[in-house]
């Protein structure tokens, strides 16, 4: 039992979709290793979507232990949208993410609360990792061009194992397969990351296989991460850098096809290859548009996007003490006797 005079110091998520374990039996391993924690905790289970048996399951341990809160969604959102519905009814200031099914083992998940007490944000990486030579050989393809593409070497984004600070759910808004890159999108956002290695859970059978259109989705998910971490503030840099190169490559042939007219007396008028260079010259105008747009666009609101993280503020005594005696001595320093200390910085007095 825990003691209700002691505020709420950690919020579990556990998303349940479509793959799941046993819930009673995975609840139980994450039980004791949260009692090892010494903190007060609840644990918020989401159905993504009606599931009568589950639901059943959940009510039955609702009841036989009072830490547990049950959030029922009306369809499947996907596990990005149930991690947010959980967050917004998280109480704790810190948060951690489990899977519904066995991943890792329970016994680790201090080691990953504990990260936190130096970083932001701390994901679990199962190792080692058992899998035969094509899962290893894909894994490490997937992750090495994440690194390339984000700068952030990370080995296990498939682990749904995460423990963080309130602050980053406030700072970024998941959807889609977003929560894959949880870990991306926050340093980014200029929170400190980690990565904590863990041991698999022999209960972990997945074999990895999926199907082509799968393939293809997590191609798709890693040109929005390219997007969302490189070019959201900088959309001209993108549209137009392949602007200017389909523009260029369509200047380009039809100056070869001109030359061809002039030089040797080929005629035009019945050759695709004008039609295309035409079309690309156009198409990279209009990609050129599309990021001026939205250069535009991000001019206009950019006093809205904070892309940055406040680690600490220094704040001077004299500088403190002229604020005090009257609004001419504060004025010689009128931007730094404005500052405010955001919430989760830490103020040193030197």
């Amino acid at each position: 039992m825990q003691d209700h005079d002691v505020p709420i110091e950690l919020s579990v998520l556990i998303p349940v979709g479509k793959r799941h374990g046993d819930i009673a039996e995975l609840y139980a391993e994450y039980k004791l290793a949260l009692e090892q924690l010494g903190k007060r905790y609840e644990v918020i289970f989401i159905l993504d979507g009606p599931n009568r048996i589950l639901a059943d399951v959940l009510r039955r341990l609702q009841t036989e232990d009072e830490n547990i809160v049950v959030l029922g969604l009306t369809r499947a959102f996907g596990e990005s949208t149930a991690l947010m519905a959980g967050f917004e009814r998280a109480r704790a200031p810190v948060l951690m993410t489990l899977p519904a099914y066995h991943q890792i083992q329970s016994a680790d998940i201090p080691q990953l609360f504990g990260a936190l007490s130096s970083y932001d944000l701390a994901v679990a990486r199962r190792w080692p990792r058992a899998g035969g030579p094509w899962e290893s050989l894909r894994r490490a393809a997937f992750h090495g061009l994440v690194s390339r593409v984000t700068g952030l070497r990370l080995g296990d984004l498939g682990c749904g194992a995460r423990a963080f600070k309130r602050r980053v759910l406030e700072e970024i808004s998941l959807y889609g397969d977003q929560h894959r890159f949880l870990a991306v999108l926050a340093h980014r956002q200029g929170f400190r990351v980690t990565e904590v290695l863990v041991h698999q859970s022999f209960a972990d059978r997945s074999k990895g296989e999926y199907r082509v259109r799968e393939y293809a989705h997590r191609a798709l998910d890693i040109l929005t991460v390219l997007f969302l971490v490189r070019f959201t503030k900088k959309p001209l840099r993108f549209f137009g850098m392949i602007g200017i190169l389909t523009f260029g490559l369509g200047i380009l042939l039809i100056l070869y096809l001109l030359a061809q007219r002039e030089l040797f007396g080929q005629p035009l008028a019945d050759r695709p290859a004008l039609l295309i260079s035409s079309l690309l010259a156009v198409l990279g105008l209009q990609l050129f548009a599309i990021g001026l747009l939205g250069e535009l666009i991000i001019f206009t609101h950019a006093h809205d996007v904070k892309d940055y993280q406040v680690d600490e503020i220094i704040q001077y005594p004299d500088l403190a003490a002229a604020s005090l005696e009257g609004p001419d001595r504060s004025e010689q320093f009128p931007e730094t006797s404005r500052i405010a200390t955001p919430t989760g910085a830490r103020t040193v007095s030197s």
